[in-house]
């Protein structure tokens, strides 16, 4: 590693919580800001822009470790406190829209897309600094605002017509644990029972694997019922288009098991007004397909017999921020990480700095990349295909949950980073004061 890279990595690590440390209390009261934004452009200008502000009763995000994020992201929300500007609240998010950017379509037109980010209500005014980033890790758009609390254009949700809902695991207060949102796409009002039984699959899919499964106690589960029109979810390839409460469908990006949904506020509303942190939306179809996008959504069908393994892949990119560790072999996504870059996903690397990922982990002399003949002598390695390509990218195990449906677990090295985003919501870092204790 380069001797500037290392001081700017140490300093972006301890600066936050050396410098100053900031508690929940001192800036926010226990309600949510909701921010909607609209990201719009094409391959050649991106824009951000302001679509609504609204304030939820509760806040169930993390009180602890407020300044600093896990992972970086594909871009960032950070709010700053008016007169010192001190980062006071930040996270890291992906969007559907910066996968479109990626495709031919972005070439040819301009779109929008919704999204949508919670941060913990501020007593005092605020600025609050949204960023998106390219696959260079290049800053491409960035819009600063300010709020003010006391603004009577912030939109009150989430007091009367609450969806209706049922706690399948409840560890603690907000306040203390993570609160997951499984909400229902596409079952109708005689299809409620089926809902909250799938959701029960869901929470038991998630739970098996680890670390989920020892950390469970981390965790509060609600499923959210809201009421379908129509059975089922759109298949557009098929002609087949459903009135869903979120407008979910396969096909995205002309991507035929690519289910997502567009319509961010949609869920956000469906929420409002019940302590959540991360979404799994789960279709009603037997249809296979899935998507996760980081601190967005989880969306998998339900009935398909992979549901178990998919649906804890899908959580492993929307909660933990994993990258796909499959690849194809004529390379058709190369352009997805650019090889001089190092992507921010824990379990990928381009080796241009691999010590910033599993090295700790390897054994010495182990060949790199790892010989696949070698699966069973190196758990964890540096086997070579990853991230859509089968060149240049590399994961740290030969099979996991993040490459293939029949892998047993999350490798040790996903288990690691998906446990330290757990303890980040959870644990607050010492701060140097408490080192020298």
């Amino acid at each position: 590693m380069k001797l500037s890279r290392l001081i700017f990595l140490t300093l972006t690590l301890i600066a936050p919580s050396c410098l100053w440390a900031q508690s929940f209390n001192s800036y926010f009261i226990n309600k949510t800001l909701r921010l909607d934004y609209q990201f719009a452009g094409n391959d050649k200008e991106i824009f951000i822009s302001l679509d609504n502000l609204s304030t939820l009763p509760q806040w169930a995000g993390r009180r602890v470790n407020l300044n600093n994020t896990p992972l970086e992201g594909n871009g960032q929300v950070i709010v700053r406190d008016m007169e010192g500007k001190n980062t006071i609240y930040k996270t890291a998010f992906s969007s559907l829209f910066q996968e479109w950017l990626t495709i031919e379509e972005a070439r040819q037109t301009t779109k929008s897309f919704e999204n949508t980010f919670l941060i913990p209500f501020p007593k005092q005014a605020i600025e609050v600094e949204v960023m998106l980033f390219n696959t260079s890790r290049d800053t491409v758009a960035r819009l600063i605002h300010t709020i003010s609390p006391d603004d009577i254009l912030i939109a009150t949700k989430g007091i009367n017509d609450v969806t209706k809902h049922r706690y399948l695991l409840h560890s603690g207060e907000p306040s203390e644990v993570i609160d997951i949102a499984i909400i229902g796409e596409g079952y109708t009002a005689q299809e409620e029972d089926l809902f909250y039984a799938d959701a029960e699959k869901a929470l038991e899919s998630i739970f098996y694997y680890e670390p989920f499964a020892s950390m469970k106690e981390s965790f509060n589960v609600v499923a959210i019922f809201p009421e379908a029109k129509e059975s089922g979810v759109s298949v557009p390839r098929n002609g087949v288009w459903k009135d869903s409460p979120m407008g979910s469908h396969f096909d995205t990006f002309y991507s035929e098991r690519y289910l997502t949904t567009s319509r961010v506020k949609a869920v956000h509303d469906i929420a409002a007004g019940i302590p959540y942190e991360h979404i799994v939306i789960l279709a009603n179809t037997d249809v296979y397909g899935g998507g996760g996008i980081y601190n967005a959504y989880t969306l998998t069908t339900a009935h398909h017999s992979q549901f178990k393994p998919v649906v804890a892949h899908e959580f492993g990119h929307s909660f933990g921020g994993l990258g796909d560790e499959y690849f194809y072999d004529n390379d058709s996504f190369e352009n997805m990480y650019p090889l001089d870059i190092e992507p921010w996903e824990q379990n990928i690397t381009t080796l241009v700095y691999p010590e910033e990922k599993w090295a700790d982990m390897l054994p010495p002399n182990i060949p790199i990349p790892t010989p696949t003949a070698d699966e069973a002598k190196y758990p964890v390695g540096i086997y070579e295909g990853g991230g859509y390509v089968s060149k240049g990218v590399y994961r740290p195990a030969f099979d996991c949950r993040m490459r293939t449906n029949a892998a047993e677990a999350f490798c040790p090295v996903c288990q690691r980073a998906l446990q330290r985003v757990i303890e980040h919501h959870i644990k607050e870092k010492p701060t140097k004061e408490d080192k020298v204790k």
